[in-house]
């Protein structure tokens, strides 16, 4: 009788431990790089005034205060996939355009993978204008890498 009420006290104890458990959001994940970033992982140079962007549209520029486009390259993110790095393109402290520099590389499966997350990845962070945004289920890795070199742009950005 005393192990009976022992062991269902137990399992009534594990049981709401485990339905009290919240998991954390890679968003939230720690923002430090795997490795020093690289020299060829660094912000372009800011671009001068009126010295045309590609990504700056001839009607954006005649605007009275338009804020002038510009581009900033996060790190590279290294993965047990190979690397990530995107570069946004900002109007002001607005996100206007995502590009995804280096992306995982470990064969067909990598491929099918980012084909698919990196749409994603790249919508929600237009949408939700910063790096707080989810993983795509079934890319983790993709997804991680993604997110690091995101706000490593951002930071850089100041934004």
């Amino acid at each position: 009788m005393r192990r009976a009420l022992l062991t269902l006290g137990g399992t009534a104890a594990g049981l709401a431990a485990l339905l009290s458990f919240k998991t954390h959001s890679l968003a939230a994940a720690d923002p430090a790089p795997a490795s020093p970033p690289s020299v060829s992982a660094m912000a372009s140079p800011p671009m001068a005034p009126g010295a045309g962007s590609a990504s700056a549209s001839p009607a954006a520029s005649k605007k009275a205060g338009a804020a002038a486009a510009r581009t900033v390259t996060g790190t590279v993110a290294q993965t047990p996939y190979g690397p990530m790095q995107v570069r946004l393109t900002l109007a002001g402290t607005k996100i206007t355009k995502v590009t995804v520099l280096q992306r995982t590389n470990d064969g067909v499966e990598s491929d099918q993978i980012d084909k698919a997350a990196i749409p994603a990845l790249t919508s929600e962070t237009l949408a939700a204008q910063g790096a707080h945004i989810d993983a795509v289920s079934g890319a983790t890795y993709t997804s991680s890498g993604y997110i690091k070199s995101l706000q490593s742009a951002l930071d850089q950005a100041g934004t």
